[in-house]
C-alpha cells in the first residue's frame, strides 16, 4: 500500500533518494521542505505535485513562489511553515532528513501529528533522544530508522524481543583515512576527506565518516532508540560496507543484514515496513563481494569517536554539546578555515567549557546547542 509523505529536507541526499523511491513505489508526496536549492525544489514540485512546500528563509520562498506561480502549490517560509509541512493532515508518514539539530522541532511536530516517522536525522536522537522517544510512545508513533546501520538493526530485530539481545554491533567503513596515524591526518585536505570509499552522501555526513564522529553519533542514536546502555552497543570497522550492522542475541547467535551500499533500500523499508516490495536499489551480488573483514576501531587516533563514547556515558545535554560543536567545526573545515584534526580539538574544547545538564528540558537542549556553537567560535578567534 502506497504512503503519503512529508519529506523534511527534500533537496538533500536522503530527500532526493526518498523521492526516487516514492516515484518507483507509487507513494504520494503531500509536502516538502528544503533549504536553499530553489531550482531543485521547483523540479521536485513539478514532478510530484505536493500541496505545500516550506523553507526557512522568506527570500527563498519568494523566489520559489514566482517560479511556481502557474501551479497551486503553496509555498511557506519560517518555522511556522516548516511546522505546518511537518504536520500536514494529508500525510501519514514524515521522512525526517534535515541535517543537524535544525531537524529537531519539525520532527517533534510530525510526531505530535501522529505520523509514522522515517528517521534519517540522527541528531534528533543524539540531542533529545529521551524526549523524542517518550513523545513518540505517548502518541503511538512508530519510529522506523533510515540510517543504514539502524535500519539493519531494526530489520534483524523483527520478530525478536529486546530482552533477548546481548548487544548491537554497528559497522563502520572506517572512512577514507583508515589506517593513517596522527601525523598523516594532520595533513589531509577537504578534498581528501570528501572521498568516501563506499558511500555517496552529503558533505557533512561524509566528513563525520572521515573523523568517525558519525559512528559515535550512531552509537548514541542506537542507545536512545532501543533503551540500551553503552556497554551493549559496539562498533566494528568493516571496510567492505556489505554488512550494515549486526545483532548478537543471548544464545550467542548473531544476525546480520547484508546489502549493497545503497540508501534507497533502508529508505524503502522505512516506508513499506512491515512489508517488503520491489524497489530501485541494486541487489547485492554475493559472488562478487570482497572477503568480509572486521576490526576494532582506533579511538586514540580517531578521537571524535572516543569523545562521542564519553558523552554517551555522561548523558544529559553533553550529547547536544557534542553535536552542536561538531556541526560548527565541520562547517569550518568545509570552508577550509581549520584543519582536519582541529575538528576534534574544537569539539573537545566545547565539551570542557559547557557543563552538561541532566534530565534536560527541550529548552535546556537548545541552550546547550547554542552554548556549544558559541564556544567553538570563541576557540577559533
Amino acid at each position: 500500500m502506497g504512503r503519503t509523505l512529508t519529506i523534511l529536507g527534500s533537496t538533500g541526499s536522503i530527500g532526493r533518494q526518498t523521492l526516487e523511491v516514492a516515484g518507483a513505489g507509487g507513494h504520494k508526496v503531500a509536502a516538502l521542505t528544503f533549504g536553499h536549492n530553489v531550482k531543485l525544489a521547483e523540479e521536485q514540485a513539478r514532478r510530484f505535485h505536493p500541496k505545500l512546500i516550506a523553507t526557512p528563509e522568506e527570500h527563498t520562498a519568494a523566489d520559489l513562489r514566482a517560479r511556481l506561480a502557474d501551479t497551486d502549490v503553496r509555498v511557506l517560509s519560517g518555522e511556522e511553515g516548516l511546522m505546518e509541512a511537518a504536520s500536514l493532515p494529508e500525510a501519514d508518514t514524515a521522512v525526517s532528513a534535515i541535517v543537524g539539530v535544525a531537524g529537531l522541532r519539525p520532527t517533534l511536530a510530525a510526531i505530535d501529528a501522529g505520523k509514522r516517522l522515517a528517521l534519517a536525522n540522527k541528531e534528533t536522537l543524539v540531542c533529545a533522544g529521551e524526549l523524542v522517544t517518550a513523545r513518540a510512545k505517548a502518541r503511538g508513533v512508530d519510529i522506523v530508522p533510515v540510517d543504514s546501520e539502524h535500519s539493519a538493526i531494526f530489520q534483524c530485530l523483527q520478530g525478536a524481543h529486546l530482552r533477548e539481545v546481548r548487544r548491537l554491533i554497528l559497522t563502520a567503513s572506517g572512512g577514507p583515512f583508515y589506517g593513517m596515524d596522527r601525523k598523516a591526518l594532520s595533513l589531509v585536505t577537504r578534498a581528501d576527506a570528501l572521498k568516501h570509499p563506499n558511500w555517496s552522501m552529503g558533505q557533512k555526513i561524509t566528513i563525520d565518516s572521515a573523523t568517525l564522529m558519525n559512528k559515535g553519533l550512531e552509537v548514541i542514536e542506537a542507545m536512545r532508540l532501543y533503551g540500551l546502555p553503552l556497554e551493549r552497543v559496539d562498533v566494528a570497522i568493516h571496510r567492505e560496507s556489505v554488512v550494515h550492522s549486526l545483532v548478537e542475541f543471548a544464545d550467542g547467535a548473531i544476525l546480520a543484514q547484508l546489502g549493497s551500499p545503497d540508501m534507497r533500500l533502508p529508505i524503502q523499508y522505512a516506508l513499506t515496513w512491515p512489508d517488503r516490495t520491489e524497489g530501485p536499489a541494486k541487489p547485492l551480488d554475493l559472488f562478487s563481494c570482497p572477503p568480509i573483514t572486521f576490526q576494532r576501531p582506533d579511538v586514540e587516533t580517531f578521537r571524535c569517536l572516543g569523545l562521542a563514547l564519553e558523552c554517551a556515558k555522561t548523558g544529559g545535554t553533553s550529547t547536544a554539546v557534542l553535536n552542536g560543536a561538531n556541526e560548527v567545526a565541520v562547517g569550518l573545515f568545509l570552508e577550509e578555515k581549520i584543519g582536519f584534526l582541529d575538528i576534534e580539538r574544537l569539539v573537545e574544547g566545547a565539551l570542557e567549557r559547557v557543563k552538561p545538564v541532566q534530565d534536560p528540558s527541550l529548552d535546556d537542549i537548545f541552550e546547550a546547542d547554542r552554548a556549544a556553537r558559541q564556544a567553538v567560535y570563541g576557540l577559533t578567534r
